[in-house]
């Protein structure tokens, strides 16, 4: 993600008022956190929850390191590496003290995390001055004292002003409420404005940012305990649900939503060629146990077996079989409105081989019914023949 950035600090709309610092005996304390444990957030996260109590303080301290001893990276702020892992957006601002809005939102997330605050990472644009923000950006949610609260480290560090960076710390925008962050900042997922009646894109863009009662009501508590439950992908999918139902009013968001719909895509494709692979290999393993079976029934049984074995055998390479068929099955549930032919047909075609071979398995089964209710004369007559596979005599 590109982070937008504050253009000029006296306009913002969260401009600071001139009042006494609640936080300052906070603040003095987490700043005197030793450089030797500001290499790793475990090392921060021990200083935090040995020297600060509640939640509020400790995310406070958080917050106010990070605003401080972080530089915004200019230079860099257009070379973003959007495979970059979420933990090298970590190490990055620990070893060099700069980044971008994503560096700042995963070192606050990840340093909260363990020190215990429940916190996530917020991705969507930002609106100053009137004007839509054209880059994205990235800020944070933190539960304290029961309460979910906004906090952006970024615009909270400084603000840029004729292509520089002015450090100045902003309070507005630590815990700042809901319903006054949606004024500047907006989620591409309204789950994470945190309001029972959520702005839409357009609302945003013209400025219509008042909560408005008639609205369907949203109950985000509950919905944030679904997201919770769900894995990623399934995160993923109703993530972009809402996106597109909140309106997709501008590039930032249609460029979010197609980058959530091709993850999500290559989630399915991963799993078709993941079920497709195991079925491979147990189509290979049962095909493996029947010709052993065949090579067992060839050799008239012989060195002898007792009959259980002889029907585990053949179950077994049976049972394999409608494995690999399952695998098969669950593939092309997902291959459902894919335009992928290759990998249809590839699935297709596969099934059919497991039916052919399950259909011979079936006619052994029904010939080993027969066989064991024979007694030792007749099993040796019914074992004079050849069995042959796909019509070639195996002997």
């Amino acid at each position: 993600m590109i982070c937008s950035i504050l253009l000029l600090f006296s306009q913002t709309l969260f401009a600071q008022k001139k009042t006494i610092n609640e936080f300052t005996a906070i603040d003095k304390k987490a700043l005197q956190l030793p450089d030797s444990q500001t290499t790793t957030t475990s090392k921060i996260s021990d200083y935090i929850k040995t020297n600060f109590n509640t939640d509020k303080e400790k995310s406070r301290a958080i917050f106010i390191w990070i605003a401080t001893n972080i530089q915004y990276d200019i230079e860099n702020m257009f070379a973003i590496n959007p495979q970059e892992k979420y933990e090298d957006k970590i190490a990055k601002p620990l070893k060099t003290k700069k980044g971008v809005c994503e560096n700042y939102a995963a070192l606050f997330n990840d340093i909260c995390a363990k020190s215990g605050i429940k916190s996530y990472v917020i991705e969507g644009y930002t609106k100053q001055n009137g004007v839509i923000n054209n880059l994205p950006h990235a800020w944070c949610a933190a539960l304290i004292e029961g309460d979910w609260c906004l906090l952006d480290p970024t615009f909270g560090s400084g603000y840029v002003n004729g292509g520089k960076y002015y450090k100045k710390i902003n309070n507005a925008y630590f815990m700042a409420k809901p319903s006054g962050f949606i004024k500047s900042h907006i989620p591409f997922d309204y789950l994470w404005q945190f309001l029972n009646y959520p702005i839409t894109s357009q609302e945003f863009q013209e400025g219509k940012t008042e909560i408005n009662k008639a609205k369907p009501y949203f109950n985000y508590i509950d919905s944030i305990r679904v997201y919770e439950s769900q894995n990623h992908i399934d995160q993923l999918i109703s993530s972009a649900n809402r996106i597109e139902k909140n309106g997709v009013k501008n590039s930032l968001t249609y460029n979010m939503l197609q980058y959530i719909k091709v993850e999500i895509e290559n989630d399915r494709q991963n799993k078709i060629v993941s079920l497709y692979n195991a079925a491979s290999a147990d189509y290979n393993d049962g095909i493996n146990k029947f010709n052993e079976f065949v090579d067992f029934r060839n050799k008239q049984f012989t060195p002898q077996r007792a009959d259980s074995d002889i029907q585990q055998l053949i179950d077994a390479a049976e049972n394999k079989l409608k494995e690999a068929k399952a695998k098969l099955e669950k593939a092309k549930l997902a291959q459902i409105n894919s335009t992928d032919a290759n990998t249809t047909n590839m699935v297709i075609q596969f099934t059919k081989a497991i039916d052919d071979t399950i259909t011979h398995i079936t006619e052994q089964q029904e010939w080993l019914k027969v066989y064991f209710s024979k007694g030792k004369l007749k099993r040796k007559m019914m074992l004079m023949g050849k069995v042959s596979w796909f019509g070639i005599p195996l002997n």
